[in-house]
């Protein structure tokens, strides 16, 4: 293989954060929280995990926590949702101002 002058080349052994095979992720687990709907799956190869939530048709929330712990807060039905890599999802109403 011939590289151009200063080109650099890496080569990494085993798992690197946002290299995650689509063969690796599980299936989607459904359920519902606060009176949205939620899917989550969970990567076996890297420590990661996505959630695909839904407040009827009104709003559409995608987390993905690839290493580390993400949140994100729905308008339609107030709520904070915190998906950790393992997994995890949960959700937090927020009260009336």
């Amino acid at each position: 293989m011939a590289l151009a002058a200063g080109a650099v080349v890496a080569v990494r052994e085993g798992r690197a954060p946002g290299l995650v095979p689509e063969r690796s992720w599980g299936p989607w687990t459904d359920g519902s929280m606060e009176g949205w709907s939620t899917h989550v799956r969970v990567n076996t190869w890297g420590h990661a995990a996505e959630a695909d939530i839904h407040y009827g048709k009104a709003e559409h929330i995608v987390l993905q926590a690839y290493g580390k712990t993400v949140r994100e807060t729905g308008t339609a039905g107030p709520t904070v949702f915190t998906l950790t890599p393992d997994g995890r999802l949960t959700a937090s109403r927020l009260s009336a101002p």
